[in-house]
């Protein structure tokens, strides 16, 4: 196997004519043993993914006290994350058990753009598309919260319904606008990779520009994930600092005045908080990610790295609905009555 740059992937033998494919993937793919737990992790992370977005969004849209911008926003990201159960991750599965089968597609295939129908053209911009909404959306929270946070007093002034969905419309239009952007670029195209077994761009077999000029687009992403994330924790920085410093001199004062206090409310500190844990997690799980694209730009492959690089930002689609429930007590009531009524629904129908 060779990389973009034409030279052979060291640890990886020559493949012998009319052998099956070999990837350089050490870790995550060469036994039956290891290919069959991949595919079950991908099938419960698909459950996952359905259950907890579905159950998000039954809450929210379902419930008036969620029905508020910061509701919406939130239902907003479980449309991003459930784009990733139903689109991308499926994909992923269908292509492994083919390969497991030996009749894998010719989708599959490195240098597989004369395929009739590539599936790759689909799912990658929509998995970088859902990715960039989720970070603009979380971008979005935080300062939702954090308007609520330092200026209470104008915060149903300033953060209203209409504006709200203004800004969600403009997430969508703007992350898949930069999604597609590299297909723009005549030597990037989208192929099934089988070192993180999902699609990623790639460089045209039959690139005509340099390798550095071709890939520096993607640099595109990391730019745009960092400066959001940076913008999200120095948002969420500022409010936490602000509840800390309401919440010290709310305790120097007496009970009757300290009701007096122009400050946010309880309910304000809790989402705010709320916020700050889906920061952390999403981080967490991107940040292995921009690795992997730096690295991959400098002629870096990577392989094993980039499959749980990848998968690991793929998980994060399931987390939130867990981030919800231990952090906000209302939500896990409705969710609990919702799975309890389906329960109850079922045992009748059975």
């Amino acid at each position: 196997m060779r990389d973009r740059r034409g030279s052979r992937v060291r640890g990886v033998p020559p493949r012998m004519p009319g052998a099956a494919p070999e990837t350089p993937c050490s870790a995550c793919c060469r036994t039956l043993t290891s290919k069959v737990l991949m595919l079950l992790f991908m099938l419960l992370l698909i459950a996952a993914i359905l259950v907890g977005n579905a159950l998000t969004l039954a809450v929210v849209l379902g419930t008036r006290h969620f029905r508020t911008p910061q509701g919406y926003l939130k239902a907003s990201l479980a449309v991003a994350d459930l784009a990733v159960g139903v689109l991308v991750v499926p994909l992923s599965v269908y292509a492994e058990v083919s390969i497991l089968a030996q009749s894998e597609p010719e989708w599959t295939a490195r240098d597989s753009r004369r395929a009739p129908f590539h599936p790759c053209s689909f799912a990658g911009p929509v998995f970088a598309g859902c990715t960039l909404v989720s970070i603009s959306t979380i971008f979005l929270l935080a300062v939702e919260r954090g308007v609520a946070v330092l200026k209470p007093l104008h915060k149903d002034a300033v953060v209203t319904r209409r504006r709200t969905a203004a800004l969600i419309l403009l997430s969508w239009l703007g992350s898949f606008s930069l999604a597609v952007s590299p297909m723009l670029h005549g030597d990037i195209v989208l192929e099934y990779n089988p070192c993180s077994r999902m699609c990623n761009y790639a460089r045209r077999a039959t690139a005509t520009a340099s390798p550095s000029a071709a890939w520096n687009v993607l640099l595109l992403f990391p730019a745009f994930d960092f400066a959001l994330l940076g913008g999200t924790v120095v948002v969420n920085a500022l409010s936490l600092s602000t509840i800390r410093r309401h919440s010290k001199r709310r305790r120097h004062l007496a009970e009757p005045d300290a009701r007096r206090v122009a400050g946010p409310t309880f309910s304000d500190i809790k989402a705010a908080k709320t916020i700050g844990a889906l920061t952390l997690a999403f981080t967490a799980s991107f940040s292995p990610i921009a690795v992997f694209v730096v690295g991959n730009v400098v002629g870096n492959e990577w392989c094993t790295f980039s499959f749980f690089a990848f998968w690991i930002l793929t998980a994060n689609s399931g987390c939130n609905v867990v981030i919800y429930s231990v952090r906000d007590h209302k939500f896990r009531q409705r969710a609990q009555q919702l799975l309890l009524s389906l329960h109850r629904k079922s045992g009748s129908d059975t």
